[in-house]
């Protein structure tokens, strides 16, 4: 028979004042998604599924796909003829060497197109090849609007995504730490390989990275066919958002607003870490530790964690042995008595079985039997 401990969990976080319900912002931009990538859930949209021409955005699937490859092996480009665009650049010159890092920094920072064909060229061998890789990308992703042509964006009739599927890249981005890193620089220094000692500072495009404080990255783009684009990702106490406006003349305001609206449209719950003795019996301890880690915060409404029920499911009592590492119970969190999320209770301690005390007489018997 299991035991049931329900206790009433009383939130204390730094959560966002809003004087008013927010309002939802009007945006100039053609589409656009306010998405959570902690529980997938979009919180705000408009025409989030329209199919639309991504421009460097683009750059976010070669930046990965490139940083991917460098934590393989981080290897050592020669720029070439073949290399070369027009467009957004990082200056190289034909014959500099620089690593797959370095031309991933590029493409983030300064939105180089040349980086990004230099990229393509050097992971898959040509930009067809490349394009295949992208595309694949996208599919484990979960893009199920996109087709990919082009490593840096520029406009093709057939290179086009959704802002709900770039919502969905940036959040597979911000998994991998090198891509989370790079992206919330606002700015980035690169070392050649040749000619040596030569050092160049790029600043980031991404405005948005000084203009407010909650923004921990993103990327900029911009065609005359696909108008201002921009992706971007904040966070503000324990709550993740990831913000795409696609054809949007206004979209440093419209990013603030609709963060400003997300942040005040949810909450953060975070259950840390619960530790409860259990009895043990039969064994040589007297008690089983159990532990109930977790560092992902359950994403709610605003003011909902108030009504948020912690229920702790264990025996009564354990027989030994247990092992180190096994499950022993269970910690569900309800909202309303609805199931939000169940973790398991492991054990932190190893008891073995007691052994029998040998009495007197009994040793004489083995003494006599040993021998």
């Amino acid at each position: 028979m299991k035991k049931l401990i329900s206790l009433m969990i009383i939130a204390v976080l730094c959560v966002p004042v809003c004087a008013r319900a927010a309002q939802k912002p009007v945006t100039g931009a053609e589409s656009f998604v306010l998405y959570c990538p902690q529980n997938g859930s979009v919180v705000l949209s408009q025409n989030a599924q329209k199919r639309m021409k991504p421009a460097s955005t683009t750059k976010l699937m070669t930046t990965l796909l490139t940083l991917e490859a460098a934590q393989k092996s981080n290897r050592t480009v020669t720029f070439t003829r073949k290399m070369a665009a027009e467009g957004s650049s990082m200056y190289l010159k034909f014959g500099e060497k620089l690593r797959l890092d370095d031309l991933a920094a590029g493409m983030m920072m300064c939105s180089g197109n040349d980086a990004a064909n230099a990229a393509a060229v050097t992971v898959g061998k040509t930009r067809g090849g490349f394009a295949k890789l992208m595309n694949k990308r996208a599919k484990q992703i979960g893009m199920k609007h996109t087709n990919f042509v082009t490593p840096s964006g520029l406009d093709d009739d057939n290179h086009y995504t959704t802002a709900y599927d770039l919502a969905l890249l940036m959040a597979a981005g911000l998994e991998n730490k090198a891509f989370r890193e790079l992206t919330a620089q606002k700015s980035a220094k690169v070392s050649f390989v040749e000619p040596k000692g030569k050092t160049v500072s790029y600043n980031n495009h991404n405005k948005l990275l000084r203009l407010d404080p909650r923004c921990t990255g993103g990327k900029t783009g911009y065609t005359a066919a696909a108008g201002r684009c921009l992706v971007s990702s904040a966070e503000q106490n324990g709550v993740t958002l990831i913000c795409v406006t696609l054809n949007d003349k206004n979209d440093w305001n419209d990013h603030i607003a609709l963060y400003d609206y997300g942040f005040c449209a949810l909450s953060a719950y975070s259950p840390g870490e619960l530790s409860l003795e259990i009895p043990c019996v039969g064994g040589d301890g007297g008690s089983v530790t159990a532990v109930c880690k977790s560092n992902k915060p359950i994403i709610l409404k605003a003011g909902e964690n108030k009504r948020v029920s912690q229920v702790i499911i264990a025996d009564a009592f354990l027989y030994a042995p247990v092992n180190k590492g096994s499950t022993v119970g269970s910690v569900e969190y309800r909202l309303d008595g609805k199931l939000l999320k169940k973790y398991r209770l492991t054990a932190q301690n190893e008891i073995k079985i007691q052994k029998a005390k040998t009495g007197f007489w009994q040793k004489i018997k083995e003494f006599f039997n040993h021998g």
